[in-house]
C-alpha cells in the first residue's frame, strides 16, 4: 500500500491504516499539526530571542505587579464558572469516550454534559483555588517589579497571536467562501476546518503588535524573530492540510507525471479526505469514505517544501548576516508573497472580479505582502542608522522603591 496517497482525518485513522491498530483518539490530523506549528514557532522564536539577548540587542522587561492579595469574590465566581463549564463537558466525555473519539467536534459543540459532575468539580476547584490564594496572601499586599527576559515571553506572544490569528483565519475563510457561509453560518463559524493563513497573519499581527507595545518589547527585533518561526510553522500546518485532505488542494491534474517526480507528488485523489469531497469509496466502512473523482495537484505538499526552503534561508543563513533591524521580516514578507503567488497558479480558490480583472483573495494579499516587504527592506536600509539607534536596548524600570523579582 502506498500510504502517501491516503488521507487521515484523525490520528486514529493514521494508526489504523498504517499500523493496523485501533486506538480511539479524538485528535484531528489537521488540528494536531496546527498545534505542532505553534510549538515549532515558539521553539524557533525562543532560540532567536536568546541569541539577541546574548548580543545585548534585547534585554529584560520590567512590569509592576501586586502580590499577596487575598482572593476576591469576583475571582472565585470566575473560577467556579470556568471550572463548571470544563467539568460539565469533561465528565460526559469520560463516560462516553468512544462516541467522543468518533466525532469530537460535534460532541464538544453539542449541549451534552454532566451537571452533577460539573458542580462537584467546580466546587472542588474553587475551594482549592481559594485555599492556595488565601495561603499565599499577605497581611498587607505589596508592589513588586517582575523582571522577565524576552525569550520567556515567546510562548505568550504565540498564544495571543495564535488565538487572534485563528479568529482572523476563520473570518477571512468565510469571506472568501461567502456562499457556503450564507448557506450555513453557524456550522461554518463553529467548524474546526476552513482557515485562511493570510487572515491569520493579518489579524494575529495586529494582536501581536498590541502585546509588544503593552510589554515594552522591541517590535523590530520581534518581527525579525517571527520571520524565522512563521515559515516553519506554516510548513507544518500545510503537512496537516496534505495528510487530512482538508480541501487545500490544486486544480485537476490528469497529465502524466514527469519521470523525475513520483506519481504521489504529482497528483492525488485524496482518498478518505476529512471534508468528504468526491465519490464514495467501495467497501469503506469508516467515517470518511470518499475520494475525488479526478486527481488534483497536491499543492499543500508543494507549499510545505517551499516554506521549508524559505525557513532554511532565513534561519540558517540570513538571520546572522543581516544587521538591520526589521529587514529580515521584510525579506520574509516578500518571499511569503512570492510563494503564494506561485502556488495560486495551480490552487483551487474562489475568484474575485474587479474592473474586468479576475484574481483570488490570496493573490491580492500576496501582492500586498510583496510590496510591503520590499518597502520594509528599502526603508530599513535607508534609515538603518536611525533604526539601530531607536532599537538599542534601554531598560525601562517602573518608578518606585519596589523589590525586583524574577518572572
Amino acid at each position: 500500500m502506498n500510504f502517501t496517497l491516503l488521507s487521515f482525518a484523525t490520528l486514529s485513522d493514521f494508526l489504523r491504516e498504517v499500523f493496523s491498530v485501533d486506538i480511539p483518539l479524538p485528535i484531528q490530523t489537521y488540528g494536531f499539526f496546527v498545534a505542532m506549528a505553534f510549538v515549532a514557532g515558539t521553539w524557533i522564536m525562543t532560540i532567536e530571542y536568546k541569541r539577541k539577548e546574548q548580543l545585548s540587542l534585547m534585554g529584560p522587561v520590567y512590569k509592576e505587579e501586586i502580590i499577596g492579595e487575598k482572593p476576591s469574590t469576583k475571582d472565585m465566581i470566575f473560577t467556579f464558572i470556568i471550572s463548571f463549564l470544563i467539568c460539565y463537558k469533561l465528565v460526559e466525555i469520560i463516560y462516553n469516550y468512544r462516541e467522543f473519539s468518533n466525532n469530537a467536534q460535534d460532541f464538544i459543540l453539542s449541549s451534552r454534559g454532566s451537571v452533577l459532575g460539573g458542580l462537584i468539580c467546580a466546587i472542588g476547584f474553587t475551594a482549592f483555588s481559594w485555599y492556595n490564594k488565601n495561603k499565599a496572601a499577605l497581611d498587607k499586599p505589596k508592589h513588586v517589579i517582575v523582571k522577565m527576559l524576552p525569550h520567556q515571553m515567546a510562548g505568550n506572544i504565540l498564544v495571543v497571536t495564535g488565538i487572534f490569528g485563528l479568529l482572523g483565519a476563520k473570518i477571512f475563510h468565510n469571506l472568501e467562501n461567502w456562499d457556503r457561509f450564507i448557506s450555513d453560518p453557524i456550522g461554518e463559524l463553529l467548524s474546526f476546518s476552513g482557515l485562511t493563513f493570510f487572515g491569520g497573519l493579518i489579524v494575529g499581527g495586529f494582536a501581536g503588535a498590541w502585546f509588544l507595545k503593552k510589554n515594552n518589547l522591541s517590535s523590530f527585533h520581534t518581527l525579525d524573530t517571527a520571520a524565522c518561526g512563521i515559515p516553519l510553522g506554516y510548513a507544518l500546518g500545510r503537512v496537516g492540510c496534505q495528510l487530512s485532505g482538508d480541501g487545500c488542494w490544486g486544480i485537476e491534474n490528469t497529465a502524466e507525471a514527469p519521470s523525475f517526480i513520483p506519481n504521489w507528488a504529482w497528483s492525488s485523489t485524496f482518498p478518505n479526505n476529512v471534508i468528504n469531497a468526491g465519490s464514495p469509496i467501495e467497501n469503506c466502512t469508516h467515517q470518511h469514505c470518499t475520494e475525488l473523482t479526478t486527481a488534483v495537484f497536491p499543492t499543500s505538499l508543494y507549499e510545505t517544501l517551499m516554506m521549508l526552503v524559505i525557513f532554511s534561508l532565513l534561519f540558517f543563513w540570513l538571520r546572522k548576516k543581516i544587521n538591520y533591524p526589521g529587514m529580515l521580516f521584510g525579506i520574509y514578507l516578500s518571499l511569503q508573497g512570492i510563494e503564494r503567488l506561485l502556488i495560486e497558479q495551480i490552487r483551487v480558490n474562489n475568484k474575485l472580479h474587479f474592473l474586468g480583472f479576475e484574481f483570488t483573495q490570496a493573490q491580492l494579499i500576496a501582492t500586498g505582502l510583496i510590496l510591503s516587504g520590499l518597502t520594509i527592506i528599502y526603508l530599513t536600509w535607508k534609515y538603518r542608522d536611525k533604526i539601530s539607534e531607536i532599537t538599542k536596548y534601554k531598560a525601562i524600570i517602573p518608578k518606585g522603591n519596589y523589590e525586583i523579582i524574577e518572572g
